[in-house]
């Protein structure tokens, strides 16, 4: 079931600034990279928290909205997923969208024009977790050979050992799209050549959207919730969308919003905080950004048509 995945390169937010030029090159080629001790203490505590009462909503089903997503088990049972804006939800994931380390890291691979695009938090229920067939998260831009990553940072505040942790397919990530599809229409959970990413409570791994991944139909016996933030190159985003110019302007006034209120925290008033400089057609104008209002933007008001 899988192959070997010690050894493999990691990060270390607790030691390091931003990602190395090895973990970098091991995550182009690879498609995933794992970064231990990213969040802890209060943060970790308050996330824990406040997610919590999402959760609870979910399961329940009492008061949800569309933005709460529902799976069905192998046996029937229609069981909570997936809750999607939880920026706009929560005071905690507005401030860890400006993590600094995470937003080195991302700008590393991307460049200064990153742009945050979807957020969302992703549950496994104990004893109840529907099995997440093998997918990639989206295609790249047709036409589009700009190399720069578009990728998700998905942050556990649970941890996740192997009857709950995501599984996924190294070098997937660079598959042409027919070799993708064919092993993704196996039947059942096919392990061949995967590995499982176990986790602890704080990590985080990076995930590219054409990484093959997945897991398992869960029986274990603990709460896994992960925070998931997609970011894009805004060059990319500029010539290929799927999202109008106006959304990437709306979403860097978002980004610097959270920057600063990360700085007004407790675990953030003492960290170096990031210094997002998008440039060129991308760059925002001079002088204070106007004070952030709203923060949920729902994709399909703004798809390109």
């Amino acid at each position: 079931m899988g192959i070997a995945n010690k050894g493999l390169p990691e990060a270390n937010a607790a030691v390091q600034e931003v990602i190395t030029e090895e973990q970098m090159r091991f995550f182009l080629d690879n498609g995933f990279l794992v970064i231990r001790n990213v969040l802890s203490g209060e943060e970790l505590r308050l996330l824990r928290e406040q997610t919590k009462g999402i959760v609870d909503k979910g399961i329940t089903g009492e008061g949800v909205d569309e933005d709460f997503l529902y799976r069905v088990r192998s046996g029937g049972e229609r069981v909570y997923w997936r809750t999607e804006y939880v920026i706009d939800k929560l005071d905690a994931t507005k401030a860890l969208l400006g993590h600094p380390f995470i937003l080195r890291s991302v700008e590393k691979l991307q460049g200064r024009n990153l742009i945050p695009t979807w957020d969302s938090l992703v549950v496994k229920i104990p004893s109840q977790a529907a099995s997440v067939p093998w997918h990639r998260d989206a295609a790249v831009p047709e036409g589009c050979d700009d190399p720069r990553p578009i990728f998700n940072v998905d942050f556990y505040l649970d941890d996740a050992d192997e009857k709950s942790c995501l599984w996924v397919i190294p070098g997937s990530n660079r598959w042409d799209a027919k070799t993708s599809q064919e092993r993704c229409s196996r039947p059942g959970f096919d392990f061949e050549g995967a590995i499982p990413v176990p986790l602890r409570a704080g990590d985080v791994i990076f995930h590219d959207i054409q990484l093959l991944h997945g897991s398992p139909e869960g029986e274990g016996n603990a709460l896994r919730r992960t925070i998931y933030y997609e970011f894009r190159p805004g060059e990319i985003e500029v010539e290929f969308g799927p999202h109008t110019l106006e959304y990437l302007t709306i979403k860097q006034r978002l980004l610097n919003d959270c920057i600063d209120r990360r700085k007004q925290t407790s675990y953030g008033a003492s960290e170096k905080p990031f210094d997002y400089r998008p440039s060129g057609p991308l760059a925002l104008a001079a002088g204070a950004s106007p004070s952030q209002t709203g923060y949920r933007f729902q994709h399909d008001k703004y798809w390109r048509t």
